[in-house]
């Protein structure tokens, strides 16, 4: 009796972890099915085809979007995680007047509607008389995702030994040279995974780009929303397709450098 209760257990622990994965990827899968579907409705399949690859990559304002979408989120990881990192060390390593303030107001872009920010931003440019465009996207964009890489970055630091750093400088080596050589290598996995927060909460945005974004400087996000109203055409399906598969590329990626990185821990 207990064995048969066992195992109607772990048939049902299967078919409810089979039924989320089915819930979360199917979507994704039936994007990437219809994204070689000859025919231009996402109804049914008619057949074959790779021509949607090629008439994506000649749909201009489509190419326009993507590399808005690519500038944006590369400068916002690059200024997103200089400023963090930074910050995270320092809150980190310093006491002063005023921290536990300082620590509390990082969460109010992370809590914080988007809507109410967006709004907010966009009433902050009016106010100083700044025209909308790229810059106020990447400022916005750094707004919101800065916090999410100061939060990861502590968390990794969190059980930094400060007497490393002080036996490097015992040894010789100056504040700037155990900053390279010894901490960032150290917390180098939490600053990619703010890396990636940040990569992937500036490829995702709608909201907040909607309001701070010019005519010339509609992102991905934004163009596939507008084009929702009339209908996602197949080579919008083809560039989700390549964007799925380039992320792939870079979890793999990243699970090839924590396995590294934890060899190297376990070595030393």
């Amino acid at each position: 009796m207990k064995q048969s209760n066992k195992q109607l257990t772990k048939l049902l622990a299967a078919a409810f972890v089979t039924l989320i994965y089915i819930f979360l990827y199917l979507p994704i899968a039936i994007i990437v099915f219809f994204s070689f579907n000859s025919s231009k409705l996402n109804i049914v399949f008619q057949g074959f085809t790779l021509q949607w690859y090629g008439i994506m990559l000649q749909n201009t304002d489509l190419m326009s979007a993507l590399e808005n979408t690519a500038i944006v989120a590369v400068a916002t990881v690059v200024i997103s995680v200089f400023i963090g990192t930074l910050a995270a060390i320092g809150m980190f390593r310093y006491e002063f007047r005023g921290k536990s303030i300082v620590d509390s107001f990082l969460y109010i872009p992370i809590v914080i509607p988007e809507i109410v920010m967006g709004i907010s931003l966009l009433a902050f440019y009016h106010i100083l008389n700044i025209s909308l465009g790229i810059t106020t996207l990447i400022i916005a964009h750094v707004t919101f995702s800065m916090p999410y890489v100061v939060v990861t970055v502590r968390s990794r630091i969190a059980g930094y030994d400060m007497s490393v750093e002080e036996a490097a400088m015992d040894l010789g080596a100056t504040r700037l040279h155990t900053l390279l050589r010894i901490t960032l290598p150290i917390i180098a996995p939490g600053i990619l995974a703010g890396a990636m927060l940040a990569l992937t909460l500036s490829l995702d945005d709608v909201i907040v780009s909607f309001f701070t974004t010019g005519v010339d400087s509609m992102t991905l996000p934004i163009y596939i929303f507008n084009k929702v109203k009339t209908g996602v055409s197949p080579d919008i399906n083809a560039l989700v397709t390549v964007i799925i598969l380039i992320t792939l590329l870079i979890l793999v990626f990243m699970r090839t450098f924590e396995a590294k990185t934890s060899k190297k821990g376990q070595v030393g």
